[in-house]
């Protein structure tokens, strides 16, 4: 497909060593000669070299930037379009000249994400790798990213297309028994259908395991630390990120709001929030930053409940144990360092040793003991490496539980003795609910939808 010339600015907005406009479409290399003056005319210039020049005004012929221009001709580009790519010094003037001069061509600027949808829409990638591109950019640890890069190379999708063309050669088997059932062309039984289904569904039952843990990875686990005033909250939280993002006292009730900070713990990423101390207060904005509080360990999916090893359990710590009874709980014994008035034995009752951490957050002691624990508490212990496939992406997730739901409805059609023409129905479902996933059957509507989650430039 030739699309119109398009342009947007790749790299982020503000001061910087270089800035990066990308210019991608038919036209794209005659359209910038009007405005690039150089020894070489990018018409004329080789696929994938770099051309010193300068942008000038086309009307006052005014030099406006100094310029390093990339060409790269279509098909062996990113859009598999001609494209351009014109290097600028990284400010938000000397940027926006650039880009007012380019539009000024009747270049059109670049809707989000536009320039992967083009090298979607082009085949250059399916679906799934298009969405990873999302992905290697929002990547908040190295695991994320990993699998991230690995997605965007296409391991889902290699094994959509093979669980796909199973079920295809499944369903030209039962087109021929229905075609000619006069001819054997081979044994189409029920054993045959549930044969082919069942090694579809172990498979996609395979991936499913792994969508926690890929979620987890790709969004992070929300974490709420909560706890009376004063037992080390915000200190707990500086600690984990190794930077002062709370403020930290010993006056009770200083922070008043839900403070949230991105951090990577063995490979796992956190979204923590630093709770407000539950307590009853007669202060306006403390009772709004507790009420905040409450709302933050609702929608957590790791609580780390912090109390004070210099001190017994208050009345309040009791009620709330046995709110959290049943959620994924880590008990933070803070405080370490100061003598032991802790009676923790209800807390042993209630969560078990091993969900009990002893730290000392003023003295950054323990955080590899916290580590291990919500390694063990979410991923067995470990992530698994190597060529693993995780699935972390929600729509992804949703296609492969439908999948699996028509795969199970063919084969119990299939041992019910029910027509093939009827289970036929069910695994083509199956079919094209995988063809979702990598974009072979997917409306325009979801297409513009997923792509208008990019960033401009992208």
């Amino acid at each position: 497909m030739n699309y119109e010339p398009i342009a947007a600015v790749s790299t982020p907005l503000g001061e910087g060593g270089i800035a990066i406009i990308r210019v991608s479409g038919e036209g794209s290399f005659a359209e910038v000669d009007r405005i690039f003056r150089s020894k070489t005319k990018l018409t004329e210039a080789d696929s994938h070299t770099i051309h010193y020049g300068h942008i000038v005004d086309p009307h006052s012929g005014e030099r406006v930037e100094e310029v390093l221009v990339s060409v790269m001709r279509g098909p062996r580009s990113f859009t598999t379009e001609d494209v351009v790519e014109i290097n600028t010094h990284g400010g938000i003037i000397s940027v926006r000249k650039v880009m007012d001069i380019l539009l000024q061509q009747g270049i059109r600027l670049a809707e989000p994400g536009e320039f992967t949808k083009r090298a979607f829409l082009n085949g250059r990638i399916d679906l799934s790798q298009a969405e990873a591109v999302i992905d290697l950019i929002r990547s908040k640890s190295d695991r994320a990213f990993s699998i991230a890069m690995k997605q965007a190379q296409g391991q889902l999708s290699t094994r959509i297309k093979s669980l796909r063309h199973t079920l295809i050669e499944t369903l030209a088997h039962i087109e021929v028994n229905i075609d000619y059932p006069e001819h054997d062309v081979e044994e189409l039984t029920s054993n045959f259908i549930q044969d082919k289904c069942g090694q579809v569904m172990e498979e996609v039952t395979r991936l499913l395991k792994t969508a926690s843990e890929g979620k987890i990875l790709r969004e992070g686990i929300v974490t709420a630390i909560i706890g009376r005033p004063n037992v080390g909250k915000s200190s707990l939280l500086n600690t984990l990120a190794q930077d002062n993002k709370a403020i930290v006292t010993d006056i009770p009730g200083t922070t008043r709001d839900v403070v949230e900070q991105f951090v990577t713990i063995n490979g796992i990423p956190l979204r923590l929030l630093d709770t407000a101390g539950i307590r009853e207060t007669t202060d306006v904005v403390e009772r709004i930053g507790v009420e905040r509080s409450r709302s933050a360990l609702q929608e957590a999916d790791l609580i780390l409940f912090v109390v004070n090893n210099n001190d017994e359990l208050h009345p309040d710590e009791r009620e709330w144990m046995a709110q959290i009874t049943g959620r994924q709980v880590i008990v933070i014994v803070n405080k370490m360092d100061l003598p032991t008035v802790l009676d923790d034995t209800p807390l042993k009752e209630a969560f078990g040793e091993s969900q009990i951490v002893r730290m000392s957050a003023k003295e950054q002691e323990g955080v590899d003991a916290l580590e291990k624990v919500i390694s063990e508490l979410f991923f067995s212990g470990g992530i698994e490496a190597g060529d693993m496939t995780y699935v972390s992406n929600v729509r992804h997730i949703a296609l492969l539980k439908k999948t699996l739901r028509a795969l199970e409805d063919a084969v119990e059609a299939s041992q019910q003795g029910i027509p093939i023409d009827m289970i036929q129905i069910d695994v083509r479902t199956a079919w094209e609910l995988l063809g979702e996933i990598i974009g072979d059957s997917v409306g325009d509507s979801l297409i513009d939808q997923i792509f208008s989650q990019f960033c401009l430039g992208k």
